[in-house]
């Protein structure tokens, strides 16, 4: 008999720890907690990179497998135990991401108009857990800090064309708020320099490419310091920094084209409160502060500035949440591991245990770098097994009761790419999770 194994959480990170333990001959079920797969890939991915999304065939392919079954809908600590799973399971692999976004730490940072990058992503991606979310786009000018992927994809998201918007698979309730939005100017604020910004460069050409935007760079900003400059001519600067460089110096240099909209990108400044009327009255704008880099940490010199604005979005990463039982690095907001080995606080490895994606190694790196991640977990399972020191279960898994099967979820995905061909857009995303479970009863009834 085949050993088995449950993935939890259907991400790309599953998806490719779930596709290797099937190579290696193990039988495996995904669990889930929303009724829909491919995590960020559905929930995060900018909805204009339709491209990145056809990562999901690869999913899908996987899912194929004769010895593959999908549990949605079923939340781990709710739905099923850890317990529970080492009963029925010779490795349990958690791949349950980092869903918590950094906090700033500053004076004013809940206010009314001051949200996390994750909540704005999620709603207008259509996750049902932020589709009642409200944002208040009237504000002229946003904030948004940070200086990575995410940063570039919630600015370039308030200043596209209305038609870009609508052709994609935006949740329908932001297709129609993004529509009416007054934001004309977007801040993306970032402590450090342009050397060390994280953006990927395709993300940051895209800011140049905007139909009704125009891109900008605050003057002086490329004027790098010794050490940045020194660096990025040495052998250790990798290609993507020196791309970056030379586009936004492209960018330090263009004349204003006159779109009604703007992106502008300022470095070396940190916000050090978010300013509005009262304590908690809603975001007029934020107090900031210069810093110089010293070995490449920001340190404020003490020149300050207010930004007046709106809305404030912040992108600064992301940690993990922990989850009872399961060891827990709070310093790091990942589960503890060594190599994909769940670990306990006294060092001694979990027996079964495993972790692959952001909650084993942080937030990190691109869609395809957790197919390396996975591999490498996947290795160890197969190493302890080929030891015999996996776990023992004493009791063989049966499907969670309500839980959506892949059979539920083709209904699912079935009905929102019908209901997007009538508009011409790739789907219109259920975000009711009750509705999601009515269309795949509905399917499986008929």
């Amino acid at each position: 008999m085949s050993n088995r194994a449950a993935v939890i959480g259907a991400g790309p990170s599953g998806f490719y720890a779930t596709e290797q333990l099937l190579k290696a001959g193990f039988e495996v079920d995904l669990y889930e907690v929303l009724p829909t797969p491919f995590g960020l890939v559905r929930a995060g991915v900018a909805p204009d990179h339709p491209k990145i999304k056809s990562v999901t065939r690869v999913y899908e392919k996987t899912a194929k497998h004769p010895a593959f079954r999908y549990f949605g809908g079923v939340a781990l600590g709710k739905d099923i135990s850890r317990e529970e799973l080492l009963e029925r399971y010779h490795a349990v692999v958690y791949a349950i991401g980092t869903a918590t976004d950094n906090r700033l730490g500053i004076p004013g940072e809940d206010r009314p108009g001051s949200h996390s990058a994750t909540e704005f992503v999620a709603w207008y991606n259509g996750h049902p857990d932020f589709a009642d979310h409200e944002f208040d786009l009237s504000a002229t000018r946003a904030v948004v800090v940070g200086n990575g992927n995410v940063a570039v994809d919630v600015a370039r998201m308030l200043v596209l064309d209305p038609d870009e918007v609508a052709a994609t698979d935006t949740a329908d309730h932001a297709v129609d708020a993004l529509a009416s939005a007054s934001v004309h100017d977007v801040i993306v604020l970032g402590r450090r320099g342009p050397v060390q910004a994280a953006f990927t460069t395709p993300e940051l050409r895209e800011l140049g490419e905007l139909t009704r935007a125009d891109i900008a760079i605050e003057p002086g900003a490329m004027e790098l310091d010794e050490a940045s400059a020194a660096f990025l001519e040495s052998g250790e600067c990798d290609a993507t920094t020196k791309r970056n460089v030379e586009v936004m110096r492209d960018y330090a240099e263009r004349e204003p084209s006159g779109r009604e909209r703007r992106v502008e990108l300022r470095f070396l400044w940190s916000p050090v409160e978010i300013l509005g009327e009262g304590e908690d009255g809603p975001v007029t704008g934020v107090r900031v502060v210069k810093n110089r880099l010293e070995k490449g940490r920001a340190v404020p010199t003490g020149e300050e500035a207010v930004i007046s604005c709106g809305l404030v979005l912040r992108s600064i990463g992301y940690r993990g949440t922990p989850l009872a039982g399961i060891p827990f690095d709070e310093r790091r907001g990942l589960i503890r591991n060594e190599g994909g080995r769940v670990i306990g606080d006294d060092g001694a490895q979990q027996r079964g245990e495993y972790v692959v994606g952001w909650v084993k190694r942080g937030p990190s790196g691109v869609i395809g770098t957790n197919k390396k991640d996975a591999a490498d977990t996947v290795a160890k399972i197969l190493e302890d097994e080929q030891n015999g020191v996996l776990n023992e279960p004493v009791a063989v898994p049966e499907a969670p009761e309500g839980a959506i099967t892949w059979e539920g979820w083709r209904a699912i995905d079935e009905h929102e790419t019908a209901a997007g061909e009538a508009q011409g857009r790739p789907r219109v995303k259920l975000v009711r999770v009750e509705h999601m479970h009515d269309t795949a009863r509905a399917a499986a009834a008929s």
